[in-house]
């Protein structure tokens, strides 16, 4: 399974121990990314890269500024993550992140939960998503801390090798914001918040 960037197919023929891991409830989604810098004083737009069935989607939505603007991307449409009260407007793209164009306007930030981990050539995938962004590139990743692949972690990426993924991209700063308990494996969720200074930052 190639760069399969879905959850919701898996989470079917998961354990059930396993799909309730992933199904964890929101608030425990906020307090795993509440960690990252996402005070930019404005509205900003992001990304959720292989949104599943959206739960680090509305997470994320609760911590954005007010009026920013939050593109839900997946293989399969997931039309139940839409909530009018939000105070982010959640916009739903149906599409491959991995092998398929995205027609996204210019991005804030990029989150990826939970995704990372279909994904063969993480490598590639980066060098495509930089054209994506406005001007700073940041990224929310949360994956499990191991490298031992199984049939719902084809191609998984512990902290240590996430950083140095990110390190030869050009991204040097690297901060593990959040850790949770899995309640079916031995390693752990950890959360990092990734960014890269432009050189003419204030």
């Amino acid at each position: 399974m190639q760069g399969h960037p879905c959850l919701s197919g898996i989470l079917a023929q998961a354990p059930s121990a396993w799909a309730i891991d992933l199904a964890m409830e929101l608030s425990e989604a906020i307090q795993l990314i509440n960690g990252a810098d996402l005070d930019a004083g404005r509205p900003v737009t992001w990304a959720d890269l292989g949104c599943g069935k959206g739960i680090f989607t509305r997470a994320l939505a609760v911590l954005l500024p007010e009026g920013s603007t939050l593109y839900a991307v997946d293989k399969i449409a997931q039309q139940a993550i839409l909530n009018p009260d939000l105070k982010t407007d959640i916009i739903a793209l149906q599409a491959d992140f991995v092998n398929e164009f995205l027609p996204l306007p210019p991005l804030d930030g990029v989150l990826m939960a939970n995704s990372l981990h279909y994904v063969a050539d993480k490598h590639s995938l980066l060098k495509k998503l930089k054209h994506h962004f406005l001007r700073e590139e940041k990224y929310i990743i949360v994956e499990y801390d191991t490298m031992n692949s199984n049939p719902w972690i084809p191609y998984p990426v512990d902290f240590d090798h996430l950083k140095d993924l990110f390190y030869e991209a050009g991204l040097k700063q690297i901060t593990r914001v959040g850790e949770k308990r899995s309640i079916y494996r031995r390693e752990n969720l950890y959360t990092c918040f990734i960014r890269n200074i432009p050189p003419d930052h204030p």
